[in-house]
């Protein structure tokens, strides 16, 4: 395979069939149409900035040599729906989705292919973006490119080790709307990471591309990394963007994150995003919102799994396949009388060798521990590790099941302390 590096093809002399010459400004893609295949080189000319076409160019050796006169290249009047890729890519900021974090492109490697068309005279290069150069080696080429002879240059390249990311592995920010649009930037390989790692990445991007990512990603994906960032980057993040895009991240969170998110904003700012949420989500953020943040109503969530005090295993199995709420609040199911009074807990374990007409109650753990809604968060983390607790269930005045505080909450809160 060969590579030719971004830095070394800017700047290359064109010679087209009569031997008029222009010099490569810039390289570019048609996302649209292909994300790693070069489409086109712009090329400074006596008569201005040319476009060329790449299919357009029969030979990169010693320059690059075309098969078209550079008269017959377009002018550039515009560069709408093209990716350059020193205006773009160098010198920015990129998702590198493999190793989970944020890079700065040095360079980019570029793979040169010669396939034949059978159908064809002649062989006509294919030239892709194989990776971007995130190390010192591509820094060094840039810098002495021109200033030291071409030799030395190579012989001290060849000293430092590569430090390269595929371009696949690459996610690129693009905080224009509009452009994202055109160029069909999305971030799918970003919305397959684990959601911690991507509140990571997030954070340490600039306000602007934080922006930029969550109006890209999916409602649910976004929901789950917003849950995972510090809190005052939460913030900064939902107060950029649109009410409307807001709400729909929102009420895809776990009703006691949503809480205190919108509870941190300005009061506002929290009812715009509010009016804007599909009714059953409001409800629920609401009546969190009602209660102390620092008490086990503030801190628990509404998402929980409970069933009349009568049901058997098989019921719980059926309920636990139509369950929608957070994996973590289903690992103990709650039993309830007729008026909704906690009457016991039944760990999900419990289900797994209990034959289906086993009655629920039968399975309760004992002693059952719970706590009433005004509790402080201290006694909280304190009954957690006490009962080594996984869920523990909040009840009102009447020991009516309000909510259950799940583990996540208690680190949560806890690491809010640190």
């Amino acid at each position: 395979m060969l590579t030719l590096a971004l830095s070394e093809l800017l700047g290359a002399t064109v010679y087209d069939p009569s031997g008029a010459s222009g010099r490569v400004r810039e390289v570019t893609l048609a996302p649209q149409e292909d994300r790693s295949r070069i489409s086109s080189l712009i090329v400074k000319t006596k008569s201005g900035n040319r476009i060329l076409p790449f299919a357009s160019v029969s030979a990169i050796n010693g320059g690059i040599r075309t098969n078209t006169a550079s008269a017959e290249w377009p002018a550039v009047s515009g560069t709408e729906g093209l990716f350059l890729l020193e205006r773009d890519l160098l010198d920015q900021q990129v998702i590198d989705i493999n190793g989970r974090k944020v890079v700065r492109v040095n360079d980019v490697d570029l793979q040169v292919d010669a396939p034949k068309d059978k159908n064809a005279e002649r062989t006509h290069p294919v030239l892709r973006v194989h990776s971007v150069d995130v190390g010192a080696r591509g820094a060094v080429r840039r810098l002495l490119r021109g200033v030291a002879p071409k030799t030395a240059l190579q012989a001290l390249l060849a000293r430092i080790p590569p430090r390269s990311i595929p371009w696949n592995f690459i996610d690129v920010i693009e905080t224009d709307p509009a452009r994202r649009v055109k160029l069909k930037i999305s971030y799918d390989g970003l919305a397959k990471l684990h959601p911690a790692d991507i509140a990571d990445i997030v954070e340490d991007l600039a306000p602007d591309e934080r922006q930029a990512v969550f109006q890209t990603l999916d409602e649910g994906v976004a929901a789950e990394a917003l849950e995972e960032v510090e809190p005052k980057v939460q913030k900064a993040i939902v107060e950029s963007l649109d009410s409307g895009r807001a709400a729909d991240i929102v009420e895809e969170m776990d009703p006691d994150a949503a809480a205190d998110l919108l509870g941190d904003l300005p009061e506002e700012r929290s009812e715009q995003i509010l009016v804007q949420m599909e009714p059953e989500a409001q409800q629920d953020v609401v009546e969190l919102l009602e209660h102390h943040e620092e008490t086990a109503a503030g801190r628990m969530t509404t998402e929980f799994l409970a069933l009349p005090v009568q049901a058997t295993v098989q019921n719980a199995i059926d309920s636990l396949r139509e369950f929608e709420g957070g994996v973590e609040a289903v690992s103990t199911i709650y039993l309830v009388d007729s008026h909704g009074t906690l009457v016991g807990a039944v760990p999900l374990a419990r289900l797994v060798l209990a034959p289906t007409s086993t009655p629920m109650l039968s399975l309760t753990q004992e002693p059952l521990v719970l706590a009433h809604e005004g509790v402080e968060e201290n006694e909280v983390a304190e009954l957690f590790d006490k009962y080594n607790l996984q869920t523990l269930p909040v009840v009102d005045e009447h020991s009516k099941l309000t909510g259950v505080i799940t583990s996540d909450d208690v680190i949560s809160m806890l690491r809010a302390k640190l």
